[in-house]
C-alpha cells in the first residue's frame, strides 16, 4: 500500500511538472535524475512514468528511450471533439441528477469566481478546471468523469503554451455562473448549451492565438 501511495505522489507531482510545461514537452526523461529532483524512490517515480504515458503525457520508444509527449494543433483539434460533445452530455447529466452537495460545491466555486484576480492567468485555469471536475462529479457516471479528466489534461498543456495571450478567459470563465444558474434550475437542455458554447468558443479561441503565433513565426 506504501508502494502504491508514494507511486500516486510521484504520478501527481511529474504529472502537474509536464502540464504546467515545466518538463517541456519533447524533452527527454532520465528517470534517475528526474527522482533525484523529487527527492523520491526510483520504483515509485518509473512506475509514475508508466501511468503517464498511459494518459499520452510521456513516450516511452525503444528507440528514443522516455520523453514528454508533444502537443501540437492536430491534438487541439481532436480533443477539441471529444471534450466539446462530453462536457455537454456531462452537464445536461449534472443538471438532472445533482445531489444538494454537488450544488452547494458548485455554489462555492461560482462565488470564488467572482473574487479571483482577472489578471490572474493560472488562477483562471484553475478555478476553470476545478469547476468542471465539479460539475463531472455532479453528473454522477464515473467513467464519463475519468474520461474527461483524462482529456483536461492534455487540454491544459496547450493552454499554457499560450498562457500569456489568453486575455479571453475571463469571458469564459464568466460562462460558470450561467452554467451553475442552469444546474441549479434543473434546466438540463440549457445547461448543455452552455457547456457546449464555452468548450468550443475556448477551444476556438487557443486556436486562434496558436495560428496568429505561426504565422508570425514565419512571417
Amino acid at each position: 500500500m506504501l508502494g502504491r501511495v508514494d507511486t500516486q505522489r510521484a504520478y501527481e507531482r511529474i504529472r502537474a511538472q509536464i502540464v504546467s510545461l515545466e518538463l517541456a514537452p519533447g524533452a527527454p526523461i532520465n528517470e534517475q535524475e528526474l527522482a533525484d529532483r523529487l527527492n523520491m524512490g526510483l520504483t515509485p517515480v518509473h512506475e509514475a512514468l508508466q501511468w503517464l504515458a498511459h494518459d499520452d503525457l510521456v513516450i516511452i520508444s525503444p528507440r528514443h528511450g522516455l520523453y514528454v509527449a508533444e502537443v501540437n494543433l492536430p491534438d487541439l483539434e481532436q480533443i477539441s471533439e471529444v471534450r466539446t460533445v462530453l462536457e455537454a452530455l456531462c452537464a445536461r447529466l449534472a443538471a438532472q441528477r445533482a445531489t444538494r452537495d454537488d450544488l452547494d460545491v458548485l455554489e462555492a466555486l461560482r462565488r470564488e469566481s467572482l473574487n479571483v484576480s482577472k489578471a490572474d492567468m493560472r488562477a483562471l485555469l484553475e478555478l476553470d478546471h476545478r469547476l468542471h471536475r465539479a460539475v463531472a462529479r455532479a453528473a454522477h457516471n464515473k467513467y464519463l468523469e475519468h474520461i474527461l479528466e483524462h482529456f483536461f489534461g492534455l487540454s491544459q498543456r496547450l493552454w499554457y503554451l499560450v498562457l500569456p495571450e489568453l486575455g479571453f478567459l475571463t469571458t469564459a470563465v464568466e460562462k460558470h455562473l450561467e452554467l451553475v444558474d442552469a444546474i441549479r434550475a434543473g434546466e438540463a437542455e440549457r445547461a448543455e448549451r452552455i457547456m457546449s458554447d464555452h468548450v468550443r468558443g475556448f477551444y476556438s479561441q487557443v486556436r486562434q492565438v496558436i495560428e496568429q503565433r505561426r504565422s508570425a513565426q514565419g512571417a
